[in-house]
């Protein structure tokens, strides 16, 4: 399609519409684009009433329904957070505090722990009682990716939401962010991979008498205890490189998400097989980059006609900026049917909640450890079956 009326098929573009300056300059002007073909912009502050325009921009506006959905869920986690702080205050007390239960979705955080018990419950069926949690939530977590790829990270995940702040506050402070060379930037992307090879391998040639060892560990029961202790005792060294990996974040988009996180290598491998991915619609395309440019993955939106790469997070940014109606969408395939971006992120919110929810329902949520047990074991922390090396757990009695 020409910038002012007429279709013409891609065969026909001139050179002069791929070189027009405006969009070589990432400034199309949208006013030349025939009115038939613009996509309509909707007037969200001509509705008076609140609620209505609140439910009106969850529909028509994908970044608002994001950001929705994303402070819902670090809301959720910041009240897990609170409730595990006074669980570690009534267990570090020795039972001075006043009891509070332990949060099972703690164990979110617990990704090793929870791809041991994926492994442990495919050889053996069972799930087990330690971490049931961290293994739903690991399940849900692929489950979105498979069907809705990567999109955990851009909707869900709190640390892609931390990281995407530090970002766009680097944006307002320098006037934008840092764009690594390819030399580079395909080499750091890498790092996350090794990492997934090293935990995946280790996992790997574990046997299951060793998967079942390391489950019912005094180390692994407590595991979520330690990490508190971890950081609430916090090193010098181990708080200059969250330092460092923050300040990174300020100047270089998604730094840790990009290159150093093994769970989005995961789960960029698992959106391969999804079926729903942002399809480019190239007859009717302006090739004005705009897509590109607000991609935050880089990746180059405007020449693909499906968007496999493995950093796309289907933030639906690129989506919401392109300015011709039907031409970048989410589609099963190329001549399928659209899914609109409200119907996509509710079903990426659906899907996890609906997962987690029948695990609630149906007793695989919270663990077994009784709070006499708890009780018993925070007194004896510091004790070395409660330490580890590289994965190794200490050998441990019936009675530990």
């Amino acid at each position: 399609m020409r910038l002012h009326d007429e279709v013409v098929p891609e065969r026909t573009r001139t050179p002069i519409h791929q070189s027009h300056p405006d969009i070589r300059a990432g400034r199309m002007r949208v006013k030349k684009i025939a009115p038939e073909f613009r996509r309509r912009r909707p007037d969200f502050a001509g509705e008076r009433l609140r609620y209505k325009r609140v439910l009106w921009r969850l529909k028509e506006d994908s970044q608002f329904q994001r950001s929705v959905v994303q402070a819902a869920f670090v809301l959720l986690c910041l009240w897990i957070g609170i409730e595990f702080f006074l669980f570690m205050r009534w267990g570090m007390s020795g039972g001075g505090e006043p009891f509070f239960p332990r949060p099972p979705g703690v164990e979110g955080f617990l990704p090793i722990s929870a791809l041991i018990s994926l492994k442990y419950w495919f050889h053996t069926g069972i799930l087990n009682s330690i971490h049931p949690s961290g293994l739903v939530i690991l399940l849900g977590i692929l489950a979105v990716s498979v069907v809705l790829k990567k999109a955990f990270c851009s909707w869900l995940c709190p640390v892609g939401t931390l990281s995407e702040s530090l970002w766009m506050l680097g944006q307002k402070l320098f006037k934008g962010t840092l764009n690594l060379p390819r030399w580079l930037d395909y080499p750091l992307r890498s790092l996350k991979y090794l990492l997934l090879g090293f935990f995946v391998l280790s996992i790997w040639n574990m046997d299951v008498d060793a998967l079942r060892e390391f489950i019912y560990s005094p180390y692994n029961k407590m595991a979520d205890v330690k990490m508190y202790l971890f950081f609430a005792d916090i090193s010098p060294f181990a708080l200059g490189t969250i330092l460092v990996l923050v300040l990174l974040s300020v100047v270089t988009k998604n730094f840790w998400c990009r290159f150093l996180c093994p769970y989005g290598a995961l789960l960029g491998i698992a959106g391969w097989v999804s079926p729903l991915k942002i399809t480019r619609n190239t007859q009717t395309c302006v090739d004005c980059e705009l897509c590109t440019k607000a991609c935050p993955a880089s990746i180059r939106v405007h020449k693909a006609k499906r968007v496999w790469s493995d950093e796309c997070t289907s933030c639906m940014a690129c989506v919401a900026v392109c300015p011709v109606k039907a031409t970048l969408e989410v589609r099963p395939g190329m001549r399928g049917r659209a899914v609109p971006p409200w119907v996509y992120g509710t079903l990426v919110t659906g899907l996890f909640v609906a997962i987690t929810g029948m695990a609630m329902l149906t007793g695989f949520w919270q663990n077994g450890i009784t709070r006499e047990e708890y009780q018993r074991r925070f007194k004896t922390l510091d004790a070395p079956v409660y330490q580890h090396f590289r994965g190794q757990v200490p050998p441990y009695g019936p009675n530990d």
